[in-house]
């Protein structure tokens, strides 16, 4: 069901008997996930651009998905004693795709504290108590995208002959922090080239370890989080950048 991906170097991991539940279940549903994903490119110019925010490449996975009927909803899970509504707890889902035989619940974490990984599984998992989906998928960097990140951008700037901050302007990126600015001038004053400095820095602070990748979400998948809610998560590998 997967193979397409695990192929072509995506991280694919399955709980809960998710991978049963879609292959019966939901086969044209998982079908379509598979394609867009299979579509995705991310070119690097685009990554640089965005500075760390939801690159253009983003956004187009998001269009795609929702013309495949992959929509954004807002839960609202309420508790009534005697006809009063005592509580009120809304979730709001990126990506929800209904079916005759339930609801697929999908979250797109490219680039945000990591915590939001704790919200949406336990958003899942409070979901899927009160039978309100079927399953829950989270979409992130994988393991391959996120070692090679500033290997990438080194080579892209290194080989376009970006020399200067001001030359990245071309890319779309905005004015940096004097705290961004410093810390890029101390190491191209010690010698170390710009492409260098500037990827080293830049995937440190935009992309660094308390952000959302796959080892943080493996990590909290191995503490149980979510549980028991099924649960399928995608990692986006390297060969899904463009130069």
């Amino acid at each position: 069901m997967f193979d397409r991906l695990r192929e072509r170097g995506f991280d694919v991991l399955t709980r809960n008997h998710a991978e049963a539940i879609l292959r019966v279940d939901f086969p044209d549903q998982t079908a379509e996930l598979v394609m867009a994903l299979s579509e995705v490119a991310l070119p690097i110019g685009e990554i640089i651009g965005s500075g760390g925010g939801e690159a253009p490449s983003t956004q187009r996975l998001r269009r795609r998905l929702a013309s495949l009927g992959w929509e954004k909803h807002n839960f609202v899970l309420e508790t009534k004693v005697d006809g009063e509504t005592r509580e009120s707890v809304s979730h709001e889902i990126d990506h929800v795709r209904r079916s005759g035989n339930g609801v697929l619940a999908l979250e797109i974490e490219w680039n945000n504290k990591d915590p939001f990984f704790d919200r949406d599984l336990e958003n899942f998992q409070r979901l899927h108590a009160q039978s309100v989906i079927s399953l829950g998928i989270i979409v992130t960097r994988g393991a391959s995208m996120q070692d090679a990140l500033a290997t990438r951008i080194e080579r892209f700037l290194r080989l376009g002959g970006y020399e200067t901050p001001e030359d990245l302007f071309a890319l779309g990126m905005k004015r940096r922090t004097d705290r961004q600015r410093d810390a890029l001038g101390r190491l191209v004053e010690k010698g170390v080239p710009f492409s260098e400095a500037f990827a080293r820095t830049f995937v440190a602070d935009k992309f660094g370890t308390a952000t959302t990748h796959w080892a943080k979400l493996e990590a909290r998948i191995a503490r149980g989080v979510g549980n028991p809610s099924p649960l399928l998560l995608i990692g986006l590998p390297e060969n899904v950048i463009t130069d």
